[in-house]
């Protein structure tokens, strides 16, 4: 009986980026037969610990010496490094086994926020799969895997119909304003999950201050883990999300999803990934192009160009959806 393939995949961050790997975990498990093991940050850890496709989920500290001699120790017979910055190259360099590395597509994606020449054309997980393509390993087309363990729960009342709204982001410039969030909620009728950090208390705790319909709010920021706010929006109607690796959480599964877009963009290639098909990205009009690369910086607002964003457009594509 032939030995089995032991294969390393780096990808130290962000959680969307972790998530978005899970369709190559799952084709090359699958293809190859092979034995999986991840390398992240020590605080994304978690994101992978309920998915069967990987053997073990190493979590990387300040200390690389010490995580080099366990992986050492392990003897793969491939690294595939999705990461590609100079940590990465540190560890696959001490490893000394064959290794595949992303190309990040640094130029196109330079030409495509500075000059707005669209030369990208795809998603990162079709950009993960290339670096892979001399292993012919194919998409099997079956999305974000996101397992949950059953005895997953959060304190709510799922019986009645709710919908899901993770009102944080990385950067302010990334996020609706209060004001756009309070006047969708204050004209419909179905109740709203708040789901957001710590960061996102003073939003949500204005939101249910504020708002006409503050019946109607339920606010967890703050609240819950990863986990249980995946739950929650597993078991919601409709999913509204800012660009946020909870974006990428709920495509895994069978929910529509309206994601909002200002400073980042669909075409830098970090869209939902296969989600339910009645799932719509509302997009700025003020800019076809993106204005930076994580959306840090906005080229046309100090706060960012997605609270141009008319809110009457969100409430006209939540009512669709919800019919």
């Amino acid at each position: 009986m032939s030995k089995k393939l032991k294969i390393l995949v780096i990808r130290f961050s962000s959680i969307g980026d972790i998530i978005l790997t899970t369709p190559i975990l799952r084709c090359l498990k699958n293809q190859l037969n092979a034995d999986i093991d991840f390398l992240t940050n020590s605080l994304n850890q978690e994101l992978l610990l309920t998915n069967t496709n990987i053997s073990d989920v190493f979590g990387l500290s300040k200390n690389t010496t010490q995580i080099i001699d366990i992986l050492r120790s392990k003897e793969y017979d491939i690294v595939i490094d999705l990461q590609n910055n100079f940590k990465s190259l540190k560890i696959r360099l001490s490893l000394g086994v064959h290794s595949f590395v992303l190309d990040k597509g640094t130029l196109k994606r330079y030409l495509l926020i500075y000059l707005g020449i669209d030369l990208l054309n795809n998603h990162i997980v079709d950009r993960y799969f290339k670096t892979i393509s001399s292993l012919k390993v194919s998409n099997d087309g079956k999305g974000i895997d996101y397992p949950l363990s059953e005895n997953t729960t959060a304190k709510f009342n799922f019986k009645k119909d709710y919908i899901a709204w993770c009102i944080g982001g990385t950067y302010e410039q990334k996020k609706l304003s209060l004001a756009q969030i309070s006047y969708v909620i204050s004209k419909i009728k179905i109740p709203v999950v708040l789901l957001g950090g710590g960061n996102e208390k003073r939003i949500s705790s204005l939101l249910h201050e504020k708002n006409i319909n503050s019946k109607n709010i339920y606010d967890f920021c703050g609240e819950t883990n990863i986990k249980e706010s995946a739950y929650l929006m597993q078991n919601s109607k409709l999913v509204l999300t800012n660009d946020t690796g909870m974006m990428h959480i709920a495509s895994a599964f069978d929910i529509p999803i309206v994601s909002f877009w200002g400073c980042t963009k669909p075409s830098l290639g970090f869209y939902p990934y296969m989600p339910n098909k009645k799932s719509v990205n509302i997009i700025v009009n003020s800019s076809k192009r993106p204005c930076s690369k994580h959306g840090k910086y906005c080229r046309s607002s100090v706060n960012g160009c997605i609270k141009e964003i008319d809110s009457q457009i969100i409430y006209n594509t939540i009512v669709k959806l919800i019919k």
